[in-house]
């Protein structure tokens, strides 16, 4: 059979957290996208990366220890720790001189894979399409390494990523390969902790194979960032934690009978999905918005609801999405009272903001062009963990949960941009707008934002822009559409009807309602249970002072 087929494709099956141990276990054969058909051989591939910790630190480390140890798995080891990092001089030689060659001769990359064939760099295997599987996985690897590195092949670290990849290769791909069958199963991996730049290659070569890979890394850091562009499944525990020596025995654990049923009720009601969650268990998970689109009456319900009631909210993977209002009220009711009414109940909900004057921002004209370009990752888009990690980053000072979700927020606005370009700007020109803006969040709107709980009260910016208090601003607008990213409730009241956000914010991004009349000058109107308290209040000062 094997010696009848010319083709070997590689597709990575779907996987879920339920089901991927048991996809990891079947057989090629069993898995969804196999297939034998005209010489060629299809199989499914088990790629998935596990970041970040459970709550039970040594269930998670007694379930790696059993993982790596079960013989049904066949789970190959491999970290910093556990690599093989020994080279015989006749492979280090061989591999000198193919580096010489190509300086001669700028060899291409197919011909410079030949050669290293040639030397005997490359594993060989007794089954013709995975024999050539082999050099092409090394072709991909070093086209890889050309797109990626400064100056492609000409990079100096091409001697030390090809001296890595040809010593694991041969100390820890080639004892399985031996057993592969296209049937059956090739050899399977489980990656644990960081990694270097050799790493991530060596990874990226067996993935190419086709092998199964599976990665975990306590601190929840992607290691394949920029090196893969197919979607591998990502699980998100919901903590982080500094990576320990990976278990080489299992932990003994002494615990209480009341301990493992508290916590066994805490996993149930608190599980993604289950829809209860206690204060703050999202934290580190990272929002994003869903705007709803509603009537007028409805807003005023919506509103009121936590997250996790409202239509659509979905926490799952480490990631939470917010259904969110984003919506414009132009004009005033006839009813006075009524919309006085329904203004005071959104301003004086917890964690709501009134803002009464404008502009809200102070506009920055800072170039951060520079900085933009150098957020961004291997692919072009903006990198939150680059973005976190830079001397200008303003909010290095709050959790981390709440940083990433603030960086993350950033990156789509950018890669989205709702704001309208001004004359003669360019699209590129908008993003590195967004981007500066994003730098200068008001203070007031940072401590907002630090009293979200994904889950719970959704804050909530409610504007009152009568015209007589300043100007709604372009800066203004690129904060509100971070804002709106992130899940908060924004409400913007014009009792003239008319336009400011429409200036620059498209108009398909929020819900107008239109009211019954349009007034100009109107004064806010306080709670009436204010101007009391504030009557009472000076009522009292002037009985102390006698007046």
């Amino acid at each position: 059979m094997n010696s009848s087929l010319h083709q070997l494709i590689i597709r990575p099956v779907a996987l879920s957290y339920e089901n991927w141990l048991e996809m990891l276990k079947k057989p090629l054969s069993d898995r969804p996208n196999f297939s034998i058909e005209n010489g060629t051989i299809q199989i499914g591939q088990v790629l998935g990366e596990f970041l970040g910790v459970p709550i039970d630190i040594d269930e998670y480390y007694n379930q790696l220890f059993e993982y790596a140890a079960s013989k049904e798995l066949d789970l190959h080891l491999l970290s910093e720790d556990t690599l093989d990092k020994s080279i015989n001089n006749t492979q280090f030689q061989a591999i000198q001189r193919v580096i010489n060659i190509h300086q001669e001769q700028k060899l291409s990359i197919n011909r410079f894979t030949a050669f290293l064939e040639g030397e005997q760099l490359l594993l060989k295997s007794k089954v013709p399409v995975l024999h050539r599987k082999l050099r092409e996985a090394m072709i991909e690897t070093m086209e890889l390494f050309a797109e990626l590195e400064h100056d492609g092949l000409k990079n100096h670290e091409l001697r030390r990523v090809l001296v890595d990849l040809v010593k694991w290769t041969f100390n820890h791909l080639s004892a399985p390969l031996e057993k592969a069958d296209l049937q059956k199963s090739l050899p399977k991996f489980l990656w644990y902790g960081d990694v270097k730049k050799s790493h991530q290659y060596f990874l990226f070569y067996l993935m190419k194979l086709g092998c199964d890979i599976v990665i975990f890394h306590p601190e929840g850091r992607d290691i394949l960032e920029g090196y893969v562009k197919e979607p591998i499944f990502v699980h998100h525990y919901p903590n982080k934690e500094v990576p320990e020596p990976f278990p080489t025995e299992k932990r003994s654990r002494k615990t209480t009978v009341a301990y493992r049923a508290s916590k066994e009720i805490e996993t149930i009601l608190n599980q993604e999905g289950s829809g209860l969650y206690k204060p703050w268990q999202l934290r580190d998970y990272t929002p994003s918005s869903l705007t709803l689109k509603t009537t007028y009456d409805e807003l005023f319900i919506v509103c009121k609801e936590i997250a996790m009631i409202r239509p659509e909210f979905e926490a799952v993977n480490g990631q939470v999405k917010i259904p969110s209002i984003f919506a414009k009220i132009q004009g005033v009711s006839r009813d006075r009272k009524e919309y006085w009414e329904r203004l005071h109940s959104l301003s004086q909900l917890d964690n709501s903001m009134l803002i009464k004057s404008l502009p809200i921002t102070i506009p920055s004209h800072n170039d951060f062009r520079f900085h933009y370009q150098n957020a961004q990752g291997r692919d072009g888009s903006l990198s939150p963990e680059k973005i976190m990690q830079a001397h200008y980053w303003p909010y290095s000072f709050l959790p981390i949960g709440l940083q990433k979700g603030l960086a993350d927020a950033v990156k789509r606005i950018c890669e989205k941009p709702g704001l309208k370009p001004l004359p003669m700007e360019s699209m590129e020109d908008v993003k590195i707008y967004l981007f500066t803006q994003a730098m200068f969040i008001p203070k007031k709107i940072i401590q907002l934002l630090e009293r979200f709980d994904y889950s719970q009260e959704v804050p909530k910016c409610i504007i009152f822009n009568n015209e007589l208090t300043g100007m709604f601003s372009r800066s203004d607008a690129a904060i509100l559409l971070l804002l709106n990213q992130f899940g908060i409730d924004l409400v913007l009241y014009n009792p003239t009807g008319h336009n400011d956000i429409e200036n620059y914010i498209e108009e398909s991004l929020f819900d107008t309602h239109w009211l019954e009349d349009v007034v100009f000058d109107l004064e806010y109107k306080e709670p009436s249970h204010s101007i009391f308290k504030k009557g009472l209040f000076h009522g009292i000062l002037k009985n102390l002072r006698g007046d």
